[in-house]
């Protein structure tokens, strides 16, 4: 029997999990100035417009006009690359992970995709390392939820049919970890190091090789 205990699903996160998520490199691929590329980085990373287009509650066109009233003029196409296309550059896969989903298909379970991500997601998924191995996913702004909210995870269980207790979460914030746990779904925090989220995975039933 090659799934030991309980687990029979593993749901992966995908921004830095999957493929690395680095709005330093997206904008330097802009060719603005340094001073430039600190100004993009907090309005359009780190303001509220970004969370809005991951929950779905406005849409890109809004985002960009929202963003380009607290940035100079001749910046605006910039911001209009950055949140229309930021994805259509080449995505740096996570080392390691796209073998993990093969072995973990191989070993029987079923793989899904939970991601905050805007509506953007759907462009560029099959891109993603690994994801031809995943039977579903939920996309935050595509269903108006996001993690950590507990309806989130619960959407994906009823989507799939799943149980909880038979579910294993793989995402890089601990917030969204702790957001799976309150559903009832047993979750591991991945910080890049790949042969802990192995042994973590053994620990948790799932016997991947070490």
């Amino acid at each position: 029997m090659v799934i030991t205990m309980e687990i029979k699903n593993v749901i992966f996160d995908m921004g830095n999990v999957l493929i690395y998520f680095t709005p330093e490199l997206y904008i330097k691929q802009q060719g603005v100035s340094e001073e430039e590329e600190k100004l993009l980085l907090r309005e359009v990373f780190r303001r509220m417009e970004w969370v809005q287009l991951d929950h779905g509650t406005i849409t890109e066109e809004e985002a960009v006009e929202s963003i380009c009233r607290r940035v100079p003029s001749h910046l605006r196409g910039v911001v209009e690359e950055l949140v229309f296309r930021w994805w259509a550059r080449p995505l740096s896969p996570v080392p390691g992970m796209k073998e993990l989903a093969a072995e973990l298909k191989g070993l029987g379970l079923r793989l899904y995709l939970l991601s905050n991500a805007s509506t953007q997601q759907c462009k560029y998924h099959d891109r993603i390392p690994g994801t031809e191995y995943f039977d579903g996913r939920i996309v935050s702004a595509e269903c108006r939820l996001i993690k950590p909210q507990r309806e989130i995870y619960q959407l994906l269980l009823d989507t799939y049919g799943l149980c909880a207790k038979e579910c294993l979460f793989i995402d890089d914030s601990p917030l969204n970890v702790e957001g799976a746990c309150c559903a009832g779904i047993k979750g591991i925090i991945f910080d890049d190091d790949l042969p802990r989220l192995r042994r973590e995975l053994r620990e948790a039933g799932v016997m991947v090789h070490m």
